[in-house]
């Protein structure tokens, strides 16, 4: 007898952040295999995604959410009292040195790590009584410097840490923690450097693969990451970047 490890048929799964580009590529990947996926996005509703490139919501369940707000997250409706996989994607980021400003700074800090903290407080429960996975997506940028960015940077450094003390922490509970770190991925939040020729050719010399990367490309990570396969790995960050950071 064959057995599909991909299989996520009657799991539950939430994407934090599925709304578009990365998450969205994610939380299609898991539906695509049978999941029962809910994604938490920052418009009123799905249908206000309408416009946004990248972002298809169909067949998924979907809530508006302030990640930003611990109280709004632990005040956030959820449907029983398990849950099979948590992948935290949300994220962002200000350009023109919009994070040398403390107001910046704080606002890229708040949506990229301390959501993360929260989030995961908020479903440690019903993921330790399904014995379930959780995967946090930071980026190649916590490897290395990002010149003009220094919220991003420490941001996505911290969730490295965070994936690691979580791993630790929780694992006694049967709850996985891990992450994925993607590289250069043509989203809407990448279009600053894949929108310029010059940038973007820069950018393609120092890939190894030769090519950006796609949700799909780290959506398999993540399928790994939650899957029977990883049963044994805990607490690491799978870099995925067509060896960027090499």
């Amino acid at each position: 007898m064959v057995v599909n490890d991909f299989d996520f048929t009657g799991k539950r799964v939430l994407v934090v952040g599925g709304s578009s580009g990365i998450g969205n590529g994610i939380a299609h990947a898991f539906r695509q295999r049978g999941a029962d996926v809910a994604i938490w996005g920052t418009r009123p509703r799905a249908e206000d995604y309408a416009d946004v490139p990248g972002s298809d919501l169909s067949g998924m369940h979907y809530t508006c959410v302030d990640v930003t707000s611990p109280d709004a997250v632990a005040a956030a409706p959820f449907d029983g009292d398990t849950l099979d996989v948590l992948v935290s994607c949300q994220g962002t980021v200000i350009y023109q040195r919009g994070e040398f400003d403390m107001e910046g700074f704080q606002r890229v800090v708040d949506v990229n790590l301390n959501s993360m903290m929260s989030c995961a407080l908020k479903f440690r429960g019903p993921l330790a009584k399904a014995r379930g996975s959780m995967i946090l997506i930071s980026s190649t940028a916590a490897f290395r410097t990002t010149f003009g960015n220094p919220a991003y940077n420490a941001s996505k450094a911290g969730i490295l840490g965070l994936t690691r003390s979580l791993a630790q922490a929780w694992i006694g509970e049967g709850i996985r923690v891990n992450g994925v770190a993607p590289g250069l991925v043509d989203t809407k939040l990448t279009k600053v450097m894949t929108a310029d020729p010059k940038r973007l050719e820069g950018q393609l010399k120092v890939i190894p693969r030769g090519r950006l990367g796609t949700p799909e490309d780290i959506a398999g990570a993540v399928m790994y990451l939650a899957s029977p396969l990883a049963d044994f790995v805990v607490g690491q960050t799978l870099a995925v970047d067509g060896g960027g950071s090499l």
